[in-house]
């Protein structure tokens, strides 16, 4: 017999400012405690070193989660020129020097080639799996792993500051998988230097910004009931897919695992969201004037 889940039913999405040293598990596991749900997840890994915008569902937001994981995401970073890492950031070690240092002129000659679609190796301490083993397990572990390198959408790289000879500050929007250490290691490489973040910080995430959430001192002074008042709503997560309001008697068949039919500017194959009195009823496929679930939603515990 499956062990029930302990918890509270609890829906909807709470976007937190993740603070410096704590693992994105780390904070789902603290918003998910405080809470008291019964589910939680995230939408998109923060290093423990990075900073910003992490959207955590709880219960059922957790079916939205693929929607946002895949949704742009924009990055405000750092890179130390002259000097790469085995981690490609601050916390590794060093592994390779150069005296070189690019003005801001050549940095952003460079950047057009790290636009667009683009191949980028992960870097060696990553959460890629291998044989079924994490990058960085084996990378501890004292193994160098081959890491292939995967497609990329970087729909914009921009130099933004340089500080000073040694640093350079940069803007990046990019599509999901996308390792902001790679583009610093890979940028100074071929800037004919080294290079790796410093400090990096996600400043917004699909369709989540700063304003939508709370930063950490805010979040552990508050009590559960504070917390959930400060939950978006599960629909945020779906922010990219059309929504098609139905009546009464096509919500029940959708709740059911059943398609309905429905009235919608779509097209065969498009994907949607079922809403009835403003509440997500279920996610599915247009096919032949019929909407086809393939999640359904139970907000009602």
């Amino acid at each position: 017999m499956a062990r029930r889940r302990k918890g509270r039913d609890i829906h909807g999405w709470l976007v937190v400012d993740k603070p410096v040293g704590l693992t994105s598990t780390t904070v789902v596991n603290r918003v998910r405690g405080a809470l008291g749900a019964k589910k939680a997840g995230h939408a998109g890994t923060l290093d423990p070193a990075a900073t910003g915008v992490l959207a955590i569902a709880l219960g059922e937001a957790t079916k939205t989660v693929p929607y946002v994981t895949d949704a742009d995401k924009a990055y405000r970073f750092t890179v130390r020129w002259g000097l790469e890492t085995d981690t490609d950031d601050a916390e590794g070690r060093p592994v390779a020097e150069s005296p070189v240092r690019p003005s801001a002129e050549v940095v952003r000659a460079a950047l057009a080639d790290f636009t667009g679609d683009i191949m980028q190796v992960p870097p060696l301490y990553s959460a890629v799996k291998i044989d079924g083993e994490r990058a960085y397990k084996l990378a501890r572990e004292g193994e160098t792993p081959e890491l292939a390198a995967r497609p990329l959408h970087v729909a914009s790289l921009e130099l933004v500051d340089v500080p000073d000879p040694d640093h350079a500050v940069l803007e990046m929007v990019c599509g999901k998988g996308g390792y902001v250490r790679a583009i610093a290691r890979d940028l100074g490489r071929a800037l004919g230097t080294r290079g790796h973040v410093t400090e990096l910080r996600r400043t917004w995430s699909g369709p989540f910004e700063p304003a939508d959430g709370i930063d950490w001192p805010t979040f552990e002074s508050l009590d559960a009931e504070a917390l959930e008042a400060r939950l978006l709503p599960v629909a945020a997560g779906l922010h990219d897919l059309v929504e098609v309001a139905v009546p009464e008697v096509a919500a029940r068949r959708l709740a059911s695992g059943n398609p309905a039919p429905v009235v919608a500017d779509l097209d065969y194959g498009d994907e949607a969201w079922a809403s009835a009195d403003g509440q997500p009823v279920a996610i599915g496929v247009y096919r032949a004037g019929q909407l086809h679930p393939v999640r359904v939603f139970r907000l009602d515990g």
